[in-house]
């Protein structure tokens, strides 16, 4: 079991609050990772000023801040079999998985890191003789970055990458339930050369982060990955002192499957972006939408693939599927699927708690297929964040575009066709803030700008050359020379 400690500039040191906190192992609640007091007020504040008032970073000429962004991906390779251990111990994702994820948090910190040699302004005519204009981008300052637990290094790694390109400081909250994966990340910066006082982790309850932070008159932007609900109280709590906010909230992703679609290929996708990180994350697929001609052979092939799907303890290499992150999220996930039931859904596969024995002290619930459920439903509407596929028949295309838009949520979406013509109308009418044909509404590159609609999220994008826009502003400067 390890014991965390906090980083405070150059100080490492226990948590002075008062409630110790403990980390477990999904696959095995009796198994404790870390155990940990958080920070606590007086500590907090003083990580806040510490970062709050460094200049360093922003000083450092954009060839040498990437080149520390270069190194700390180059680190995260280096050490991605430890990494995906820890991650998949922590969060419940299979080793694969959390693989996967160490590989993309290192993309996130190469592409950004190659951004920063990118031209840096624009020069611009003035109509006054003798003299120019020009366009700079400076950093926005102090960025307060809140993330899940569902992603704990690559969400991280999406925002803080951006961020340090742009030479802004930052503070990362974790989530409570994945600290361990965050703090890697902090150890990996410093190692690669981020200055003490660029970065800071506050491992810290949400009212100490209210407390000293959110209020906190020096904050420029906060970044923000997880439930409408805090997004909500963010953007209200934030908007009267123009704090910029970024949000990246709940989806509820539809795969629409046409009449002439490759069954074998939107199946294949279908199981990997409902079940893979037993469906925990933004942009898996918990909606379908099967056109009449396609969907009994459809539902039929998914029910009959979703119950071989192999659940067990994240580091078991036999495992497809792994725990859901506690026993509160699995209670959650098992309620809104036996609603469904009562409100007349039907039951294909999954729906219940694994009765093997050594599955008894983990968080598992079986991958779930509901058919039948209404457009009206809660199922419907409201994100699972698990393992729960809902169908629906529909008559046409044009009806299953209405059901996939009959949302909320404009996160994702998916079509599945042979026509051109079917595939370019999804694209023009499914309003997503992402759309794939004949591929999973999840797997978006980091080169890709993403963010949703609507109640998905904000205006501003992450990922792609687009995600540095949210970490800097611009300012226009002329000059007389004559």
């Amino acid at each position: 079991m390890k014991t965390i400690t906090h980083r405070i500039g150059t100080r490492a040191e226990a948590g002075a609050a008062p409630d110790e906190m403990d980390d477990l192992d999904p696959s095995d609640q009796r198994r404790v990772l870390a155990r940990y007091a958080p920070l606590s007020a007086a500590q907090a504040r003083e990580l806040v000023d510490i970062v709050a008032e460094s200049s360093r970073w922003r000083r450092t000429p954009a060839i040498e801040r990437g080149a520390v962004l270069l190194r700390a991906a180059a680190i995260l390779r280096e050490r991605k079999e430890q990494f995906a251990e820890i991650i998949a111990s922590e969060n419940g994702k299979v080793l694969r998985e959390a693989r996967v994820e160490v590989e993309k948090s290192a993309d996130f910190f190469e592409f950004y890191g190659a951004l920063a040699r990118s031209a840096q302004g624009t020069l611009l005519a003035d109509a006054r003789p003798n003299s120019h204009a020009r366009v700079l981008t400076e950093p926005i300052g102090l960025v307060l970055a809140i993330c899940p637990w569902n992603d704990p290094l690559l969400t991280p790694a999406r925002k803080l990458a951006p961020a340090l390109a742009a030479a802004n400081q930052v503070l990362l909250k974790p989530a409570r339930d994945t600290p361990l994966a965050a703090l890697i990340l902090e150890d990996v910066l410093r190692d690669a050369g981020l200055p003490d006082d660029a970065l800071g982790v506050l491992v810290c309850t949400p009212s100490i982060l209210d407390e000293t932070v959110l209020d906190d008159r020096r904050l420029a932007g906060v970044t923000f990955t997880g439930s409408n609900a805090v997004g909500n109280a963010l953007r209200s709590r934030l908007a009267p002192r123009n704090v910029r906010l970024q949000t990246e909230m709940g989806g509820k992703n539809a795969a629409i499957v046409a009449d002439d679609a490759d069954i074998d290929l939107a199946v294949e996708a279908i199981l990997g972006a409902a079940f893979g990180q037993a469906g925990q994350r933004c942009t898996a697929t918990s909606r379908l939408i099967a056109c009449a001609g396609v969907h009994d052979r459809l539902i039929d092939e998914l029910a009959r693939r979703v119950t071989k799907i192999a659940v067990g303890p994240s580091l078991d290499p036999a495992t497809a599927m792994g725990p859901l992150v506690t026993l509160d999220h699995r209670a959650s996930v098992q309620g809104q699927v036996h609603c469904a039931i009562d409100a007349g859904a039907e039951l294909l596969a999954g729906g219940s708690v694994p009765d093997k024995p050594n599955l008894a002290h983990g968080c598992f619930f079986a991958p779930t297929l509901l058919a039948g459920v209404g457009p009206g439903t809660a199922l419907w509407q409201e994100e699972v964040f698990g393992p729960v596929l809902a169908a629906w028949r529909a008559e046409s295309v044009d009806e299953a575009i209405a059901l996939a838009n009959a949302s909320a949520y404009g996160l994702s979406a998916s079509v599945f066709t042979t026509s051109l013509a079917t595939a370019e109308r999804a694209i023009a009418e499914v309003d997503t803030g992402q759309i794939a044909v004949n591929l999973p509404t999840s797997g978006w590159d980091v080169h890709h700008p993403f963010g949703g609609f609507r109640d998905s999220g904000s205006a501003f994008k992450e990922q792609g050359v687009q995600g540095l826009q949210f970490y800097t502003r611009v300012k226009t400067a002329a000059v007389r020379f004559g």
